[in-house]
């Protein structure tokens, strides 16, 4: 699973796949940071309680449950949408559509007064990107070469983030001088202009059993839901449930960490624009260079080796946000903070995409990668959704809250160790 080291990362966005790999990496992560951190600062502001604000959070849950219809996206065509698009630019497409109004919809709502519909329109914003997430991660799985999974991973990454960036920071710079709802409305306006992407995009080859017919409602559902786990265990046999425990476990600190950051943030006294101006910018920078670093130790180490540093690092990140609790409001320790931990955290997620790249059959993309990054997000959704009650159990203790994070890490760690020793094919 190693990528051409020989090959630059010129001549890469030359190769109009890998720049449809970036924009629809901005498509996914558009949508991510209104349901999650810019949707966490909004509710503090309003003064939700921490706890609370981590129950809003659930509505984030079908990133974690999207495997479920992931073999309606693989298989179920959406008539003449998919006869101009394509069964994947169909999908993509079609989702995008139906993110705009959805996100318009969730700006409008008060998070005082209409906690329960801000609750459903996040829900909705979530459904319709957790589904546009799976075709796209089959289409980047199923355009590309196996040895060029690394790239394509980093890439994907590189334009999650910068769409990240637009609706995290972005937004914060919107709603400082016009507003939440002027923010959502903004970032609704982005998700059309990156839909433009999806039309323009070229559809990828599949096998030709794949797209045939099937006869009747049972064989659909065997080719559709039956064959792909088939195939995945049949490949790894009993070794599938530790590589399974591994994906679980490996984010399960960046899942607690993530949801409560920008609150933490808000309760040390950082306004919007001075977590824009540190936490976003600084971040989305470190973000990038830890991408491009994560591909460059896949290539050099090996993905496995690559993901067992990055879990290490992490846990080490973790505590550093225990020494900003303690030493209170500080922006240069902040921006320090925030920098090494995302540098590290694009260096890990770098490792796991290409990894879970690696997993999938060509057959059954959608649905494999489907389940797999669902195994991965339903601890940073579920564990994400109980982490203001564990700070609100610690007495608002921010510093002994990211201590029991860091400690989260070490499963993960333990579980790699064991998993390169069983499975050392991998680094070949």
């Amino acid at each position: 699973m190693a990528d051409n080291p020989q090959v630059s990362w010129t001549a890469r966005l030359r190769d109009p796949r890998f720049r449809t790999i970036f924009f629809f990496g901005m498509a996914s992560g558009l949508p991510s940071s209104l349901v999650f951190a810019t949707l966490s600062i909004w509710l503090r502001e309003e003064g939700v309680s921490r706890t609370s604000i981590g129950l809003i959070g659930a509505a984030a849950t079908p990133y974690a449950i999207n495997f479920l219809w992931a073999p309606f996206v693989d298989r179920f065509r959406l008539g003449r949408l998919q006869i101009a698009l394509g069964q994947r630019r169909s999908w993509i497409f079609a989702c995008q559509a139906l993110l705009i109004p959805a996100v318009v919809a969730m700006g409008l709502q008060n998070p005082q007064s209409g906690a329960v519909v801000l609750g459903l329109c996040a829900l909705a914003v979530s459904t319709l990107s957790a589904t546009q997430d799976v075709a796209i991660d089959a289409y980047r799985i199923e355009i590309l070469e196996p040895h060029e999974y690394g790239a394509g991973a980093a890439l994907a990454i590189y334009g999650w983030h910068t769409g990240a960036f637009v609706t995290g920071a972005g937004a914060l710079y919107v709603a400082a001088f016009g507003g939440w709802s002027a923010a959502y409305c903004v970032a609704a306006l982005c998700v059309g202009l990156v839909a433009l992407a999806t039309l323009r995009a070229e559809e990828p080859d599949r096998p030709a059993d794949v797209l045939a017919q099937a006869r009747n409602a049972l064989d659909w559902l065997r080719g559709s839901a039956v064959a792909p786990l088939k195939d995945f265990f049949g490949r790894l046999g009993w070794l599938a449930a530790l590589v399974l425990a591994v994906i679980v476990f490996y984010k399960f600190g960046d899942a607690m960490l993530g949801r409560m950051a920008g609150v933490f943030y808000v309760d040390l006294g950082f306004t919007k624009v001075e977590i824009a101006n540190y936490t976003k910018s600084v971040g989305l920078f470190a973000t990038l260079l830890g991408v491009g670093v994560g591909g460059w130790v896949c290539i050099r180490i090996g993905i496995m080796r690559a993901m067992f540093l990055g879990a290490f690092l992490m846990m080490v990140t973790n505590l550093a946000f225990a020494l900003l609790a303690t030493s209170g409001k500080s922006f240069e320790l902040l921006a320090t903070v925030v920098f090494f931990d995302n540098l590290t955290g694009g260096m890990a997620t770098t490792a796991f995409v290409a990894y879970l790249s690696s997993l999938c059959n060509v057959a059954f993309t959608a649905t494999q990668y489907a389940l797999l990054a669902s195994l991965g997000n339903f601890s940073r959704i579920q564990l994400g959704s109980v982490s203001g009650w564990a700070v609100d159990s610690f007495d608002g203790d921010w510093t002994l809250f990211f201590i029991g994070v860091a400690a989260m890490s070490i499963p993960a760690i333990l579980l790699l160790w064991l998993l390169v020793r069983l499975l050392p094919e991998i680094e070949r």
